[in-house]
């Protein structure tokens, strides 16, 4: 295999700007250089190669399959150009860094505040940013390299799993609360078929496991008196808090409004709901010292991470 390759970086870059942008002149504005010169690397790129790389006869630019398959491993290549410059600046300052963490809707609105908190205090030189949203697409943005670690509710699908290392972290509870004053005190499992129930979307991980532990109790999820559907946790507390329903909600979530009596804890006989918070990262992504030093802080419970957040029991 001859030393001297068939395209540079640059050639690259534009390959991609074109995919995304869909013309040859939205990708020159995107990269500040002239139509005429991103015209002229691709052509001179489609030459070395040999192939065709966009099909240019609609009115958008589309790529071919030699196009598609070039931007594929392309994604790949300038992934690892911005790694490599990621481990040279931690080698440069140990103590900098940029740390980007994902989390699913219950962790990241209550969990997670408490560890970047800890996380802070030990390294404030580090920034961090969070993305929240659901499982899913929590475990593919770290397999695309997108996010340093993670920590989720949900049951990361296997097809992505597969390519992730994923451990459990901690446990949390859900538990049934109304309103203070709520008529039902200790609910039998049969009485939970005539509450009126707040809930999060079916799709939603927190709703799916409860569903599941229901209906090995033998409720039929489908038979509750859902009342609302709502799209995040705090608007269900909010709901129940004005006497629309009860709602399971994660002792992380609620725990501390049932002290201080802002909600009633609903004991219901014969019935626990659990579910494991997973920590996962990307194996076969550079970890910078930044994201090297909140896994091992997880990990290896040090001095930063010596007490969980509230209402949450860590695992190990």
């Amino acid at each position: 295999m001859p030393d001297e390759l068939p395209f540079t970086l640059d050639q690259l870059l534009i390959v991609r700007a074109i995919a995304q942008q869909g013309s040859f002149r939205r990708a020159a504005d995107s990269l500040f250089v002239s139509q005429p010169a991103v015209s002229l690397q691709v052509q001179n790129l489609e030459r070395q190669l040999g192939v065709v790389l966009f099909d240019r006869s609609g009115r958008k630019v589309e790529l071919t399959d030699a196009g598609k398959v070039l931007l594929q491993y392309s994604e790949r290549i300038l992934k690892l150009c911005h790694e490599t410059l990621e481990a040279l600046a931690d080698l440069q300052a140990m103590e900098r860094g940029h740390l980007v963490l994902g989390a699913s809707q219950t962790v990241g609105t209550y969990v997670m505040p408490s560890l970047i908190a800890q996380y802070h205090r030990r390294y404030p030189q580090i920034s961090v940013q969070l993305l929240v949203q659901s499982t899913r697409r929590i475990a593919q943005k770290l397999v695309d390299g997108q996010l340093d670690v993670a920590i989720v509710g949900g049951e990361i699908p296997f097809d992505l799993q597969r390519h992730l290392k994923v451990m459990a972290l901690a446990e949390d509870e859900y538990v049934l609360v109304g309103a203070p004053g709520c008529a039902v005190d200790s609910p039998a499992l049969a009485d939970l078929l005539t509450l009126p129930f707040i809930t999060l979307d079916p799709q939603s991980s927190t709703r799916q496991t409860i569903d599941r532990v229901l209906n090995r109790h033998g409720i039929n999820p489908a038979q509750l008196n859902v009342r609302l559907e709502l799209s995040s946790i705090e608007a269900i507390k909010n709901a129940v808090q004005a006497g629309l329903g009860v709602a399971f909600l994660s002792t992380v979530a609620v725990g501390a409004d049932v002290e201080q009596g802002r909600f009633q804890k609903l004991a219901v006989e014969g019935l626990q709901i659990r579910r494991t918070l997973w920590l996962a990262f990307n194996p076969e992504r550079y970890q910078s010292q930044a994201a090297t030093r909140f896994l091992q802080g997880l990990l290896t419970r040090q001095d930063w991470l010596k007490i969980p957040p509230p209402h949450l029991q860590l695992l190990g």
